[in-house]
């Protein structure tokens, strides 16, 4: 049986591998047909122009033609007995699947998991693979949610992926997209009013209108289908922000909900993580305490405090972070802007974080992510810019936070590739549209128009792709090594990866050129600083966990090397 949620048309045809079939109107605006088949479109009214369906599960042949059937009941699942991981005490890697490997897809990606269990990762986030206009792109154009793009290796790819990851003892989380469409292949507004004003990247959704009860649901069924029918661990929810939801119970909570139950019947821990600017602890507080009750949401502060340090860079939204205390204040109290004002914003903005209540492992702390990357005009990663020490000294404070650590593809051997912005609309007006808008946005910041990527090149995609031969190559080796060292000691020193942020010190100097994090009975002392620092352990040192560089214990001080840190037990 074929449906379709079409309220306002007065007449719906499906089209099954070529032949055309009346559908008949049902309660609620849905239209339904008993035909079998494998290709199909819909029709709407008059028009002849056969359309995809929005709750396609499959598009082999792009966003823009018919759909294709898929039976979820068909794939042979082998993690009967996975139940599971929850994500405190976890360790994210965040990767794009077009760029992880040489080829791009589910199946060579399946071959480098190996990498990833040795490295100690937890928690593998995949950025979006639902379907988008184009062979490459970063996935946020996305306009069929619920189909698999198929370059990457369709629906049982995916299967195939988190399968793999399960019998790894790997968690998947999702980054869907429901804050907007992409500007191709977006057909949902034929069909009904799934569409409400425009954000920053296109059309957002109807969450509060008339008619918004389906278009809810679309979300719904959509997160919980990733969930249940692909055997998925949790979402990575994009820019929840951007979501316009004016009734009483918000589409978060309602999800929140939703997905509770789901975990029940699933007998595992399922994950929701929000990606948001709002700086605001009710996403990520319980209902029962008022909040949403989301798992987790991303810390962007940390990320800028600790961009700010690394590199001076003080353009866009970095000027507020380059006080000597951001770095500290972001540790402690998680958010920067906490009722404060943002000189980026020209507003206050955010409110504080209760640290008696809220766990730190609500919070993910990165040094590097896509975003932060990628919307760069070269796509330079830290490593391009950042000496060794630094980007050590700074991994060493994401991992020896109460934070959930997170990392970005390539970052755990200082990766020398890019990771540019890049796109393959077919369209070749929106493709120079796309061309012309992010040369001129960069211009405007000062960058050359020449000087940045052409994001529709080809070139743009293969020099974003790791490099695999790296990892066993001088500098890059001994990167992660310290990677693999700090993950390891998060996982057998509790205090490391204690959540309780009220149990959290941080001690640093004036000017910020160095800092100490207190975990329990360890010490993890920082010199981000050009010259040596004697740094106060408030304690009396021990065994040295981990460094860089050569750290000198002298009574209940360490002497630090310029950009060097030091994890070390205390008495």
């Amino acid at each position: 049986m074929f449906t379709v949620w079409a309220p306002a048309a007065d007449r719906v045809r499906v089209r099954v591998d070529g032949t055309d079939h009346a559908m008949t109107a049902g309660q609620g605006g849905w239209w339904q047909a008993e035909v079998t088949g494998t290709d199909y479109a819909f029709l709407l009214g008059d028009d002849d122009r056969p359309l995809p369906d929005p709750r396609s599960l499959r598009q082999p042949h792009g966003v823009h033609e018919a759909s294709r059937t898929y039976q979820h009941a068909e794939f042979a699942w082998t993690d009967r007995s996975w139940t599971g991981r929850q994500l405190p005490g976890g360790v994210l890697y965040e990767l794009h699947l077009g760029t992880f490997t040489g080829a791009g897809t589910f199946d060579a990606a399946i071959e480098r998991l190996g990498h990833l269990v040795e490295l100690g990762i937890t928690h593998v986030e995949l950025l979006p693979v639902n379907s988008f206009d184009g062979t490459a792109g970063w996935g946020y154009d996305g306009v069929l949610w619920g189909a698999v793009h198929e370059p990457y290796g369709g629906p049982d790819g995916l299967k195939r992926f988190v399968d793999a990851c399960h019998a790894r003892g790997l968690a998947v989380l999702l980054d869907v997209v429901y804050n907007h469409l992409g500007p191709s292949g977006a057909y949902l507004d034929r069909f009904g009013p799934y569409f409400a004003g425009r954000t920053d990247w296109g059309a957002g959704l109807n969450l509060d209108g008339p008619g918004s009860d389906e278009v809810r649901r679309y979300v719904l069924d959509n997160a919980l289908g990733w969930l249940r029918d692909f055997h998925v661990d949790g979402l990575r929810l994009d820019a929840v922000h951007a979501l316009v939801d004016k009734r009483a119970t918000h589409l978060l909570e309602e999800l929140a909900v939703e997905v509770e139950a789901l975990s029940t019947a699933l007998g595992r821990p399922l994950t929701l993580i929000a990606e948001s600017d709002l700086n605001d602890p009710k996403l990520v507080t319980s209902r029962d305490g008022g909040g949403y009750g989301l798992h987790a949401q991303w810390s962007d502060d940390l990320h800028h405090a600790l961009h700010v340090r690394l590199t001076g860079e003080t353009t866009g939204y970095y000027p507020d972070f380059a006080t000597p205390d951001a770095l500290a204040k972001t540790l402690r109290e998680v958010f920067f802007h906490a009722g404060t004002w943002s000189s980026f914003r020209e507003r206050t903005h955010g409110r504080p974080v209760d640290t008696r209540v809220l766990p730190g492992h609500r919070f993910l702390g990165y040094l590097q992510d896509h975003d932060q990357i990628g919307n760069r005009a070269a796509g330079d990663r830290l490593s391009a810019t950042v000496p060794a020490g630094l980007l050590a000294t700074a991994a060493a404070v994401v991992f020896c936070s109460p934070y959930t650590p997170m990392l970005f593809m390539g970052e755990e051997w200082a990766a020398s590739t890019p990771w540019q912005f890049f796109a393959s609309f077919p369209d070749p007006e929106l493709a120079e549209a796309v061309r012309t808008g992010r040369r001129r946005e960069f211009a405007r910041h000062g960058w050359v128009e020449a000087d940045v990527p052409d994001p529709m090149d080809p070139a743009t995609v293969a020099r974003s792709r790791l490099d695999w031969t790296e990892p066993e190559q001088d500098g890059h080796r001994e990167m992660l090594a310290l990677y693999r060292t700090l993950i390891r000691l998060r996982r057998q020193r509790p205090e490391l990866a204690d959540p309780r942020l009220d149990r959290l010190v941080v001690a640093a100097a004036p000017d910020g050129s160095w800092l100490v994090l207190h975990r329990g009975a360890l010490r993890l002392a920082c010199n981000f600083g050009p010259v040596p620092a004697t740094v106060p352990l408030d304690g009396t040192p021990g065994e040295v966990l981990a460094a860089w560089g050569a750290p000198g214990l002298e009574g209940s001080s360490a002497r630090l090397a310029p950009q060097s840190f030091a994890l070390v037990s205390t008495g």
